[in-house]
């Protein structure tokens, strides 16, 4: 095990695990990287709740929605380090681990840093229905990314991490590979959403999605609904333009990007240290238990209890 904050050797394992010749096109990279991205996807800036703080896919509520459908498996390759690092939240090493992925797939250095909770129970999880739905159009991605606080600029910038990874009929519903090469990043992406005649397919299972046939490849290649909707907007394909003949412009602000939706949800001091109250003893709390009998006003503490379950939500915090 090595020493609380030693974060580089955290790093270290999280590269060794990529490889995984059984898993996908061989590497776990690009399912970390959805992890930690939806890990903080859920984040609403006029309530400020949700984000990367918690790591709420633990519990069945946020773990369980159909849009987190096939991140176990991320979670299951993380297990090992989780238990070789056990000083780190798991909070922590998702997002880090999406950070380090993004690294060691030839994308850019990401900064990242540490001090997130997780939460001890599912009280405090976000409700469904905050993560994108890839069959619609432009207005649901600005509804989406609007309410976690990114611009039409940077909305194109982390669509970008559809350079990496694949689509599973049995998870999202949509099926293929949006790259020919999805365990590299790269600005791919753009450069072949502006060059390829993407022709509508309606899958088996009826889901619609775009496709390109490569001959040279022998592969088809697929792009989301949500994808071609960034062409066909006036506001959003300018940028879609400028990444796919700018690689370095997209590295750049991809970084920047992907650095503030791992930040959604987080509250620091001067120093960078992570005030979120949500675990801390004292400030963390659960909904308190309902008494069948209404308590006396006089008797009703800070929390809101009324006898005769206040002694039993004593000794549940005192274990908090």
């Amino acid at each position: 095990m090595s020493q609380p904050g030693d974060y580089n050797a955290v790093r270290q394992d999280i590269a060794a695990l990529l490889k995984q010749p059984e898993y996908d096109d061989g590497s776990a990279g690009p399912v970390l990287v959805r992890l930690a991205w939806h890990s903080a996807g859920t984040y609403d800036a006029e309530s400020d709740t949700g984000g990367s703080n918690g790591a709420g896919m633990r519990y069945e509520a946020e773990g369980g929605d159909p849009a987190n459908a096939g991140l176990q498996h991320a979670r299951v390759f993380l297990e090992p380090i989780k238990q070789k690092h056990n000083w780190i939240t798991y909070s922590d090493l998702w997002t880090l681990a999406g950070v380090e992925a993004v690294k060691q797939m030839d994308g850019p250095t990401i900064e990242w840093r540490p001090g997130r909770t997780d939460f001890v129970d599912d009280s405090k999880l976000p409700p469904r229905g905050r993560l994108p739905d890839g069959a619609q159009g432009a207005d649901h991605i600005r509804f989406i990314f609007y309410r976690m606080g990114f611009t039409d600029q940077e909305i194109v910038a982390l669509s970008g991490a559809h350079n990496l990874g694949r689509c599973h009929s049995d998870r999202s519903g949509f099926h293929g590979a949006w790259v020919n090469n999805p365990t590299r990043f790269s600005n791919t992406y753009f450069k072949l959403m502006i060059s390829l005649n993407w022709k509508e397919k309606t899958l088996d299972n009826g889901v619609r999605q775009f496709v390109h046939y490569d001959e040279d490849m022998d592969e088809e290649l697929m792009m989301l609904p949500t994808d071609l909707a960034l062409l066909s907007d006036p506001s959003f394909k300018p940028w879609v333009e400028l990444y796919a003949k700018d690689k370095d412009r997209f590295y750049a602000d991809f970084a920047k990007v992907f650095a503030k939706l791992m930040e959604l949800g987080i509250q620091r001091d001067e120093s960078g240290a992570v005030v979120n109250t949500d675990n801390v003893k004292g400030g963390y709390h659960s909904a308190p238990k309902k008494s069948k009998h209404a308590g006396k006003p006089e008797a009703v503490d800070r929390y809101g209890e009324a006898a005769p379950v206040k002694d039993e939500n004593k000794q549940f915090r005192a274990r908090l």
